[in-house]
């Protein structure tokens, strides 16, 4: 099978540096919006979605900032994929600019996007944003 292609999807939100990095840093946060439970066992986060799970591992994780993780399942195919989640404050709009980045294989690409654009619609409804 071919390499996954890496995409990148950047998102305006009205919401606060420390309300959003509770959203993205934290199993309570996560679970709010990307998925119905998580669940951390040292650098390994267990996410679960209508009774089915997938883990991935923490690769970095800069409070304020971004956070990084590599699904378990490319680890093992030794793939250098990875999940981040990187904000900042625009210091025009006072808007919080989110940079969602990640990998799928070109035939899945809508699809991952398309769910991309779904947990960020949640997210936003969460947020009031």
């Amino acid at each position: 099978m071919s390499d996954k292609i890496k995409f990148e999807q950047e998102y305006l939100l009205k919401t606060s540096p420390k309300v959003l990095n509770n959203m993205l840093m934290t199993p309570s946060g996560l679970s709010e919006w990307f998925a119905d439970d998580v669940n951390i066992k040292e650098d390994i986060y267990t996410f679960i979605w209508d009774g089915s799970e997938e883990q991935a591992r923490l690769l970095t994780k800069r409070p304020n900032e971004s956070i990084k993780f590599r699904w378990l399942e490319d680890e093992e195919e030794g793939l250098n994929t990875y999940i981040e989640l990187k904000f900042k404050v625009d210091g025009m709009t006072k808007e919080i600019v989110l940079w969602v980045t990640g990998f799928a294989y070109e035939d899945e690409m809508e699809e991952i996007q398309d769910l991309w654009e779904n947990a960020i619609g949640d997210l936003k409804r969460v947020l009031g944003a």
